[in-house]
């Protein structure tokens, strides 16, 4: 057998060439994979495009090219002039005022909208990790004290607002930050107690989550604001907005307090048992090994359970609390734009919106940069 050997001038034998892929090749190869698969994929891709594609047109001439942006002063003839046409959105030039910011004084507004712009500034600096350290606690603390200085008054030449007047985006983001603040290291305890070898803590615990868990939200304000002062001593009144909040409270930490401790139970027993190995004491134990571990299983339905409690704020309205969702409702009821309420709620869902995605993409970048 002979073999041919292969000199430095000889040129080594070429195969194929392969051929070079464009982005338009890609496109129409991810297509027919993903929406023309096969004929009844492709026929209902194809639907969908029309339903879609008819719907985006109707949505554009509904929402921009027939829309009304501005009208002269109250005015909303122009408006009902393209009714069922175009939308109307002058009524939010018109109304955002009172939708942001309820009955608060009119002259005064400037104090409720620099509060919500610090409590925007404190979601974004805690979500900064350069940010957390101890300092953080004080900032909030500071932030806190400017904001009830802000809403209340009474100091440095600022009117006293009771919080009567309180309303709007304000009262939600204090119902929803200050109900998960103290709601979540409540649900942390409440579930480590569930698991606690103490039978009493542990049914006291399982009893509080199951009450409270049992019941809709709805009952829980109803009671916090009907029944609770019967339990205050004669000439002792807790203002509504913090009975309701104080539900908040009980009703987030339940809730969390069963996400927390299902991410205790995901937690491998070999991390308790090196905990022990190493002498640690009980909290030590939690705080530094175990409780770090459950949390970071459990971002998703935490988060999950944070955005569906931003927009159960909205149940106060029962109790007579003009939160974002009450002011939008009540800004309508003047006849002269009492027809325009479907731009009104567009409105505050783009504001609702907007939290509840911050909140969503926040969490995945956490998830993201969590060790595995």
């Amino acid at each position: 057998m002979t073999s041919i050997a292969h000199t430095p001038e000889d040129p080594l034998p070429l195969g194929r060439p392969r051929a070079r892929r464009t982005l338009g090749g890609m496109i129409v190869a991810w297509l027919r994979v993903n929406l023309f698969a096969t004929v009844p994929s492709g026929i209902i891709t194809l639907l969908m495009l029309f339903v879609l594609g008819k719907a985006a047109i109707g949505l554009w001439q509904w929402g921009f090219a027939n829309a009304v942006w501005f009208t002269s002063g109250n005015d909303s003839a122009a408006c009902r002039a393209v009714r069922g046409i175009g939308a109307c959105w002058a009524v939010i030039p018109e109304k955002y005022r009172f939708i942001l910011f309820g009955t608060y004084p009119f002259a005064e507004q400037w104090r409720p909208a620099l509060a919500v712009l610090i409590f925007i500034a404190l979601f974004v600096v805690s979500s900064r990790r350069s940010f957390w350290r101890k300092e953080l606690v004080l900032l909030w603390a500071v932030s806190l004290f400017v904001i009830g200085l802000l809403m209340w008054g009474g100091l440095f030449g600022m009117s006293y607002v009771s919080q009567d007047r309180w309303g709007g985006l304000p009262v939600t983001l204090i119902l929803a930050t200050f109900g998960l603040a103290f709601g979540f290291p409540l649900g942390i305890l409440v579930a480590l107690g569930r698991r606690s070898k103490l039978p009493a803590i542990r049914s006291l615990c399982v009893l509080y989550v199951e009450l409270i868990r049992g019941v809709p939200l709805i009952s829980l304000l109803f009671m916090a604001s009907v029944m609770f002062p019967l339990f205050m001593p004669d000439g002792v009144n807790i203002d509504k907005l913090l009975r309701a909040q104080i539900a908040f409270i009980l009703y987030a930490g339940a809730y969390l307090a069963e996400v927390v401790r299902g991410g205790l139970q995901a937690v491998p027993r070999g991390q308790y048992e090196a905990a022990d190995a190493l002498g640690l004491s009980y909290w030590k134990k939690n705080v530094l090994i175990v409780l770090p571990q459950a949390i970071r299983h459990v971002i998703p339905p935490l988060v999950n359970t944070f955005i569906a409690f931003f927009k159960d704020t909205s149940l106060v309205l029962i109790i007579g609390i003009f939160d974002l969702l009450t002011t939008a409702k009540t800004a309508i009821i003047d006849p002269a734009w009492q027809q325009f309420s479907v731009e009104v709620y567009v409105f505050v869902g783009v504001i609702y919106f907007v939290f509840c995605f911050a909140m969503s993409r926040y969490s995945r970048s956490l998830e993201a940069q969590a060790p595995r």
